[in-house]
């Protein structure tokens, strides 16, 4: 199991509506999303930025890279677009983290 941390921008004013979003996440995107080998995902908020901290658990065999491929990731990615930045195809703007520490 590995653990990455990446984050993204939520646009200002959009904060209840986003977690109202992820309060109401499609039953159909969390089975691709297991299916994919994630689990444990978290996104957490730090309003003075409005930056979206998210950190998830995958298996060694994962298939995110394949989410992207997917028609509900796609869905959902234009779903999500008019409330974060995001790239020309919808897909959130993801700056992945380095960890530093971890202490188990």
């Amino acid at each position: 199991m590995e653990k990455i941390a990446f984050t993204m921008t939520l646009l200002a004013g959009n904060e209840a509506e986003y977690k109202k979003r992820h309060d109401e996440i499609w039953p159909e995107l969390v089975i691709e999303l297991k299916n994919a080998g994630v689990s444990d995902y978290s996104i957490f908020h730090e309003p003075s930025s409005n930056t979206l901290f998210a950190v998830l658990k995958r298996t060694n065999d994962h298939k995110m890279d394949d989410l992207p491929l997917t028609p509900i990731v796609k869905k959902w990615w234009a779903f999500m677009s008019d409330i974060m930045e995001t790239n020309a195809d919808n897909s959130p703007i993801v700056t992945p983290i380095e960890q530093v520490f971890h202490l188990d």
